[in-house]
């Protein structure tokens, strides 16, 4: 049962609100760029993994759009050579603040009440135990050092030494506190997570206040669904706790659903310098499908597992972000030193300066040398994006 919502105390136009969820994610104003990206981790409170890599991987990719050239290197080790993140099940499989460990307590608690992952173990006590002892012999170890990922057969054909550090993942005995070579490195929890944070004395209801409490922060505004989705709640989780979370209530023209909001976001209006960039299809700005729609009126669908003759925009079409609007997408790919542009797909002619402009800072972020366009819908702004591009290059 959906939770009466107080009257709201505050309209929003949807300018006001597309304003406010741009500076909430860190894409509107000056980046805080002494934080870095561990300062762009609690901001964000997620960053999704994927293992898709084209012109980097989605979690590399986020970071760029608030910050710019960020090294590579400090990305990594800002995520898991430093002891401030873990990975979990957020909105997926994200990599989250270390402080925020406790509260998913409600759903290690989940897991374990549950029994079991899709997996199963022939034998969970057995293999469970021989996972720690290794850890606590050997100290962090892959699932390969472990002894093998696969029985041999198709990816999903897990070993049980796999079933099991996934599971004893899932319920908190152990902990992803990095990757190496794109694979997970397992450690006990207790070495890997402070002592202080090192608990699950929270009931749900704690956690799940302020997992709200913090999509609210990291959305600006927001309806109840998009609260729900940020860190994979259900609706009636965000109805138990949504009135205890701090934010309030307020309406937004044209949205026709309540909505709250983050009470700094109303404070100050948001202004300052747009980000121009291309954004990951994972990234939290537009994760949401649906609320990519309303915010932006911008309807985007990553197509990486649609067949190739049915694809519309590409494999990994990357929204282009310019002004606080989004105007259009581009497929990406790279050949040697040059950045390709499979398809670039424009929402607007006033598109082509900015669709320019973000190819050619991408492309001197992963080391190409030029941008080659292949493909431009509507085909008229093929010549003038392509003279674009040229132009640009030639002014660097």
């Amino acid at each position: 049962m959906t939770t009466t919502v107080p009257a709201p105390t505050v309209t929003l136009s949807a300018d006001d609100a597309r304003r406010i969820a741009l500076r909430a994610q860190g894409l509107l104003g000056a980046p805080d760029r002494r934080a870095g990206v561990r300062g762009m981790l609690r901001h964000l409170g997620a960053v999704q993994l994927d293992t898709i890599s084209v012109l980097a991987r989605s979690h590399e990719l986020v970071p760029y759009a608030r910050l710019g050239a960020v090294g590579r290197d400090a990305v990594e080790t800002a995520y898991w050579g430093s002891g401030a993140a873990f990975e979990y099940w957020s909105h997926a499989a994200c990599v989250l603040p270390i402080e925020e460990w406790p509260h998913f307590a409600f759903r290690r608690r989940a897991r374990r009440a549950r029994g079991h992952r899709w997996h199963v173990m022939e034998d969970a006590d057995r293999s469970c135990a021989a996972v720690l002892d290794r850890l606590e012999a050997e100290g962090p170890l892959t699932s390969t050092e472990l002894g093998g990922a696969k029985n041999g057969g198709p990816w999903w054909d897990w070993s049980e030494t796999k079933i099991a550090v996934e599971w004893l993942l899932d319920t908190g005995d152990v902990v992803c506190a990095q990757r190496r070579g794109w694979k997970r490195v397992y450690d006990l929890a207790e070495r890997a997570v402070p002592d202080a944070l090192l608990h699950d004395d929270l009931d749900d209801r704690e956690c799940l206040r302020r997992l709200v409490a913090l999509a609210g922060q990291s959305l600006g505004v927001a309806t109840r669904t998009d609260l729900a989705d940020y860190h994979r709640l259900r609706n009636e989780q965000v109805d138990l706790v949504v009135a205890d979370s701090g934010l309030v209530p307020v309406a937004v023209e044209g949205w026709g659903k309540a909505a709250w909001a983050d009470p700094a976001a109303l404070e100050i209006a948001p202004r300052g310098r747009h980000r121009t960039t291309l954004l990951s299809p994972f990234d939290s700005l537009v994760w949401d499908r649906a609320r990519t729609e309303r915010v932006f009126g911008f309807t985007h669908r990553l197509e990486a597992y649609v067949p190739k003759p049915k694809r519309v925009h590409g494999y990994f079409a990357m929204p282009l972000l310019a002004g606080g609007r989004l105007l259009g997408r581009v497929d990406p790919g790279r050949e040697g030193r040059t950045l390709i542009a499979r398809h670039a797909s424009l929402e607007t002619p006033k598109a082509v300066q900015p669709m320019a402009a973000a190819l050619l800072e991408a492309a001197q972020w992963v080391g190409c040398e030029e941008v080659r366009v292949e493909r431009v819908t509507p085909a008229e702004l093929a010549a003038p994006l392509t003279a674009a591009v040229a132009e640009a290059s030639a002014a660097i």
